[in-house]
């Protein structure tokens, strides 16, 4: 039975710096928000901090690509939750999924997908995973239905649609 958590959540509060002239979360700084909610669960949940790991190591991961969608706005001073689990793995790349909600997980503000690349700093190339990052991947996989971002995408409008329907 696995001790490690595969769905792991943060909550993060909107800021002015971060808005645009409408109080929304400018669609650029959501990555922010997603990396920086994932860097801080990857030390509370995992025990990895990848800036230490670095260091000692010279190995890191790079976002080698990403996509986004953007279903509702985040708004100034908002609170939110940010969820992310791995959906997939290979032994160079990791891929995850991260979404941003409201405060209470009842509405869907938006979903990423990071594809990142183990990447060794000194060489500057990519690196494949040790045996003991494979092993926790494989503890803490939680993959999706859906096999493409685009399914992802229309299943959670789907899903949005379904909800109004529902009210």
């Amino acid at each position: 039975m696995s001790s490690k958590p595969k769905l792991v959540s943060s909550i993060r509060t909107i800021r002015f710096q971060d808005c645009d002239p409408f109080n929304h979360l400018n669609n650029g700084r959501y990555f922010d928000y997603f990396m920086n909610a994932r860097e801080d669960q990857l030390i509370e949940f995992f025990g990895i901090d990848i800036y230490e790991m670095a260091k000692k190591t010279g190995l890191s991961w790079v976002v080698g690509s990403t996509k986004i969608a953007f279903l509702r706005p985040a708004f100034l001073m908002e609170k939110v939750l940010i969820e992310s689990q791995t959906i997939g793995y290979s032994n160079k790349d990791l891929l995850v999924e991260m979404r941003m909600y409201n405060e209470d997980g009842s509405l869907l503000k938006s979903v990423v997908w990071f594809n990142f690349v183990h990447y060794n700093l000194a060489t500057q190339r990519v690196e494949r995973h040790s045996e003991e990052l494979m092993k926790l991947y494989e503890e803490i996989l939680f993959p999706l239905e859906e096999k493409t971002f685009d399914e992802r995408h229309a299943s959670l409008l789907a899903q949005k649609a379904q909800a109004k329907v529902a009210l």
